[in-house]
């Protein structure tokens, strides 16, 4: 009897102001688009300087937190964060600092893999940021892939984008939208993701 393959991707990502939030929901759409799989939007919960701080198991609003469960399941994976100063965020970085199990399980080997990120600035450390995203996914022995040059978008943006992942600039404004180009390059990476994942599960 054969085992049964993942049926979703997980888009994990962590976001504060809803500009990668947005992004995470395009590269799902993307991933969607495919029709092989479910896209299955996780986050993670806040880190605290207060000592013991306790949160609801369930988020008030948006995605529900990620399980090492829904990690370790999932097919493929696209992994968001908005920048600081150049890295992923401190609530991820935690988060993939506790998954040292599934490391020595190799429970993420061979998996494709994706990384998207926003910033407020344009020079914002987004490159950066979107490589040092990829080191962790790299040590759990996971295959990275991002946005080719086949991409239009990829030519013509000039707000967020690169070949190393999906991106969002805010500009400031926590209320801003994802330009045309952004949502076009998100949700190419999540096409491809899945395209990706669906070569190497079958």
């Amino acid at each position: 009897m054969s085992q049964k393959q993942p049926d979703y991707i997980l888009i994990l990502y962590y976001s504060r102001t809803g500009g990668t939030a947005e992004l995470a929901r395009h590269v799902a759409r993307g991933v969607a688009g495919d029709g092989r799989f479910e896209a299955r939007l996780r986050t993670v919960p806040p880190v605290s300087t207060e000592t013991e701080q306790t949160l609801p198991p369930i988020p008030e609003a948006g995605a529900v937190y990620c399980s090492k469960a829904d990690l370790a399941g999932a097919a493929g994976l696209a992994l968001g964060s908005p920048t600081r100063f150049g890295n992923m965020a401190a609530p991820m970085k935690h988060f993939w600092d506790t998954t040292a199990d599934l490391w020595m399980q190799h429970a993420l080997v061979d998996k494709p893999a994706a990384v998207f990120c926003s910033s407020s600035t344009q020079h914002g450390g987004q490159e950066s940021t979107l490589l040092t995203m990829m080191v962790p996914l790299l040590h759990h022995g996971m295959l990275l892939t991002g946005v080719p040059y086949s991409e239009r978008a990829l030519h013509e943006t000039r707000d967020g984008g690169s070949p190393y992942g999906a991106s969002h600039v805010s500009h400031g404004d926590a209320n801003s939208v994802l330009s045309a180009h952004e949502q076009t390059i998100a949700e190419t990476l999540g096409a491809r993701l899945a395209r990706i994942t669906g070569a190497l599960v079958k």
